[in-house]
C-alpha cells in the first residue's frame, strides 16, 4: 500500500528580541510582568490538524487520538484534539526525521510572543476587547484552523481553537526566578504547560498571558499543539 506523502506546516519566523511576558490584570501564575529575550525562531502558522496528524498515525502506525469516533471532531481541517503531551512530542520528532529540520514545541516563552504579534499591553492578539461571538460552552463547534487571526505576525488560532501543549513543566510561580532569555521552563514538575483558548469554555477566546496546565498523559478533547522549528 503506497504511504501517504506528509504534511510539513506553513512556518512563520519570529524575529529576535524582547517582549513583556505576564500580566498585571490576570491570575497570581502571570506575575511579575518581566522582559523576556527570545533569539529567533520559527511557528507553524496554523495547529496541527486533523489531516496532518492522520498522515502520522498511518506511516507510523501511532495510536489514534480517543476522540476520532466522535463525528464532532473528525473534519480534517480542524485541529486535532487528544493528543498527549508526548503524542505531540512524537509527533515533532517524527517530522524532524523526515524533514532534517529541528521541529518541537514551542516554549511557553515563544507562545506567548507570538500570540502577542508584536503588539504591546494588549489583552488578545489582535487588542484589548472580546469579539461579540466570545461564547463558547460543551455544546459548541469545534471549528476549523483559520477561524481567528492572523495576528501581526500572520499567525492564526493564537487565542481561539484548542489549548496547545507546550515544551514547558509548569510552575505557578516560575516567573519570580526565570531567566529573562530563552527561558525554558523548571527542570522538573508534573504537568506540562498549556496556551490558547478553548472551544468549549464559556469564553472561547484565551488572553495572550492567560497559562494552562495538564499532566502529559492526559488526553482531552480542547487539547492540540503546535510546531516550532529552531532557527540556527
Amino acid at each position: 500500500m503506497k504511504k501517504p506523502k506528509f504534511i510539513e506546516p506553513e512556518i512563520i519566523r519570529i524575529p529576535e528580541g524582547n517582549f513583556f511576558m505576564g500580566s498585571k490584570n490576570g491570575t497570581v501564575n502571570e506575575i511579575p510582568i518581566h522582559s523576556v529575550w527570545l533569539d529567533s525562531y520559527a511557528v507553524a502558522k496554523y495547529p496541527v490538524t486533523n489531516r496532518e496528524y492522520a498522515i502520522f498515525v498511518e506511516m507510523l502506525g501511532h495510536s489514534r487520538p480517543p476522540f476520532w469516533r466522535e463525528p464532532k471532531f473528525l473534519d480534517p481541517d480542524q485541529p486535532v484534539v487528544g493528543t498527549s503531551w508526548y503524542d505531540a512530542v512524537a509527533y515533532c520528532d517524527w517530522l524532524s526525521g523526515l524533514t532534517g529540520k529541528n521541529y518541537r514545541l514551542l516554549t511557553e516563552a515563544e507562545r506567548e510572543k507570538a500570540a502577542r504579534g508584536g503588539l504591546v499591553d494588549s489583552v488578545y492578539p489582535w487588542g484589548n476587547n472580546l469579539p461579540a461571538d466570545h461564547l463558547g460552552g460543551r455544546n459548541a463547534r469545534h471549528l476549523p484552523v483559520g477561524t481567528e487571526g492572523p495576528n501581526g505576525y500572520g499567525l492564526y488560532n493564537m487565542s481561539e481553537g484548542v489549548h496547545e501543549w507546550c515544551a514547558d513543566w509548569y510552575s505557578r510561580v516560575y516567573y519570580k526566578d526565570s531567566p529573562n532569555r530563552n527561558p525554558t521552563g523548571p527542570q522538573h514538575g508534573h504537568r506540562r504547560v498549556a496556551r490558547g483558548g478553548s472551544w468549549r469554555h464559556l469564553i472561547r477566546f484565551a488572553r495572550c498571558a492567560a497559562r494552562s496546565s495538564l499532566a502529559p498523559e492526559k488526553q482531552f478533547n480542547d487539547f492540540g499543539f503546535r510546531c516550532a522549528m529552531t532557527i540556527d
